[in-house]
Order: structure tokens, then sequence, then C-alpha cells
């Protein structure tokens, strides 16, 4: 499979070897190197032989020589931090739905290798496998994010004490997460309460967040709520719902990343490749706050089936009271290439969204702007 997204990529002009001025994602060598996997419903997994369950509240290294079987929800609490040997796999309990929390001021090391990756992935066996089949990670930073009181609270079935997100340290760090796969995660616990691959909230700017793939989502591959995050060389693969969300007032910069969507895996609710918004409901902005601003570059958005008959029909929403930069970068196959939930003139569409050296293939229409329900 990663030859068929990679020979597509080439024909459709969005090659791997551009300059760092050019558009798409760039490199001067295949950055999806040995560590990426689009096809991992045939990957055959070791059989776990440990269990990660409970609270993790001293320092504690995960290593290699085992797999472990994510039960439940998992907090890392008391400021510990979690280390991740490289080629580690964590394999998420379908039954118990797992679940790894890492709260407020604990820290992740979750950092592999190219040719040893870790894996966070489904405890299903080959082809049985299916988007949702466990939670996924949940990351609780104390920047500042865009909520009365300057705090937020994650509405995922969590314990009661690490709900809370949110803070007055846009530099603070939650820690390394590189060359990291998430396959089959996104368990949807009800209609309103939706795990993503990996939620960011409140996560602050020292914080590592590169070579990161995920795959199968049965909701976002990567939210970010509220929090002040740089990242690059991200993968979304065919999310059910959105590939990158930013809401809350998040200050992200994002480069050098791709979502390659597949209309028929996705939900039947405006699923994006970019959705960018500072509040879910008026009542919820805090006009003292940040607004949501997201400065993208060497971005690829790619629709693989070209038609109008699948659920995927824009690459990027932009919300009220939100901000988008967007550089250097290819978007193909979507039916619009950008909507605004608003009517703006010219001079104030200006000051809420940037677009430059872009290249749109296959999308019947460019820029709308009209009100439109999420």
């Amino acid at each position: 499979m990663r030859n068929i997204i990679l020979t597509f990529i080439t024909i459709t002009s969005f090659t791997l070897g551009y300059s760092q001025t050019s558009q798409g994602i760039v490199g001067e060598e295949n950055w999806f190197g040995n560590w990426t996997n689009f096809n991992p419903m045939t990957q055959e997994y070791r059989n776990t032989n440990k269990t990660l369950a409970g609270s993790i509240m001293e320092d504690t290294t995960l290593s290699s020589r085992y797999t472990y079987l994510l039960q439940g929800v998992v907090y890392v609490t008391n400021n510990a931090t979690l280390t991740i040997e490289p080629g580690t796999i964590v394999r998420g309990d379908y039954k118990s739905c797992g679940t790894l929390v890492v709260t407020k001021g604990a820290k992740i090391n979750a950092e592999g290798t190219d040719v040893s990756p870790i894996v966070f992935t489904s405890n299903r066996s080959t082809y049985s496998r299916r988007p949702g089949d466990w939670g996924g990670i949940i990351i609780i930073g104390d920047a500042p994010v865009n909520a009365h009181g300057g705090l937020g609270i994650l509405d995922f079935d969590l314990r009661q004490e690490f709900k809370v997100y949110g803070g007055n340290n846009p530099e603070s760090s939650s820690g390394v997460l590189k060359y990291v796969r998430v396959e089959y995660c996104g368990r949807k616990l009800s209609l309103k309460k939706e795990l993503n691959g990996i939620s960011f909230a409140g996560v602050g700017n020292k914080t590592t967040i590169e070579n990161i793939q995920i795959s199968f989502s049965n909701d976002d591959s990567f939210e970010f709520y509220g929090g002040d995050v740089k990242m690059k060389n991200l993968i979304s693969y065919r999310a059910t719902d959105d590939d990158f969300d930013f809401t809350k007032g998040a200050q992200s910069t994002i480069d050098n990343s791709i979502a390659i969507r597949h209309p028929y895996s996705s939900d039947n609710r405006k699923s994006r490749a970019f959705e960018i918004d500072t509040y879910k409901k008026l009542e919820d902005f805090n006009s003292n706050g940040n607004i949501t601003s997201v400065q993208a570059n060497n971005i690829t958005l790619v629709n693989v089936e070209d038609n109008d008959q699948g659920l995927v029909k824009e690459a990027i929403h932009l919300g009220k009271n939100s901000h988008l930069t967007f550089e250097n970068s290819i978007v193909y196959g979507f039916r619009d290439f950008l909507i605004l939930d608003r009517q703006l003139p010219k001079k104030e569409l200006e000051e809420f969204l940037r677009l430059k050296n872009i290249r749109i293939s296959h999308c019947e229409k460019t820029l709308i702007q009209s009100p439109i329900k999420k």
C-alpha cells in the first residue's frame, strides 16, 4: 500500500523531493521511510504479554521486549514520565476500550526511530480490526485555552480530577511523540463523546510532535483543544471524521504533513481534512482569550476517490473568529477547497484567511463564503 500511495502522489505531482519553497509535502528523501504502514489490517503483531491498567504514578519505561495490553483507561499521573522504547507495541483492548491519558504535569517520552517505530494498535486479530476498536491517546497540558475561566473540561468519561485542561504556560512540555503509529482508534462512547486518535488538550510548545501516522481513526485523527503546539511530518490516513481539528483557541503551526481521505471511510457529519474553529457554541467563547490560529506550511490534502458521490465534500472549513495561514500546499480531489461559515468583505477576510502558493486540482469550487450548519 505504501508504494500505491507514493505512486499516486508522484503521478499527481505531489513529489517528495521539492525544496522548502515548493508546494505540498517536501523532503530530500522519502520521509515516509520504513516506519509507516498503510495496510495495518494485515500486519501480524505479537501477542500481548504485559498489561497496563489503572494509574502509572511513578517514572516507568515500557520495554520493546514486551507487547503491552492497554486495558481500560490508563492514567499517567503524579508528574510521572512514561518512557516507551523504540519498537514497542501497545495494543488497545477492544472489550474495555483501552485508552492512554497523560494527565496535566505528567509526560510521555515515546521516541521511536525510522526503522523501529512505536505502535499503538488494536488487540484484535488480522482482518477483524476496525476503526474504533479502542480509545486512543489523550495528552493534557497547562497551556492557554479559550474557555471561561481559562480552563476547559474534556467530556471523555474520564475521572473527574483529570478532566480539566489548560492554564497559563504556553511553553510547557508534555514530552515527546516521534516516529509513532496509532491505528484503529477513536471509539465513539456516545453521539457527543467521541475519542480521537490523539487528543492534545492545552498542550504547550515545548512538546515534540513529529513523524506520527494515525490510520483508520473512527473520529478525528489529530485534535487540538487550545494550547500552543508545533508539529511536523504528520500523516492522517482514512479518518472517519476530521484529519486535523483545531478548536478552543489553539495556536498551532503544522508543517510538512499529509491527509489522505477516502469518501467511504467518512461519516455523514461533514468530515473535513482541516476543521478550524474557536468555539462550538457561542456561549462558550471567551472574548478575552485567544482565537484559534493555524499556520500550515507544505501541506498535501488528498481525496483519493475523485467523485461527488462520497461523504467528503470540502477540504477545509474555517469557522468564525478563527485564523488560517495556508502556504506552499496542494489540495486534490475535493468538491470544494475551503468553506467559511460567514460572509466577509475582502479586507476583513484577509485578516482571517491568508493563502499563498496553493495548487488546487480536481476541485469544483475554491472559496465559498456562506452560512452553513456545522
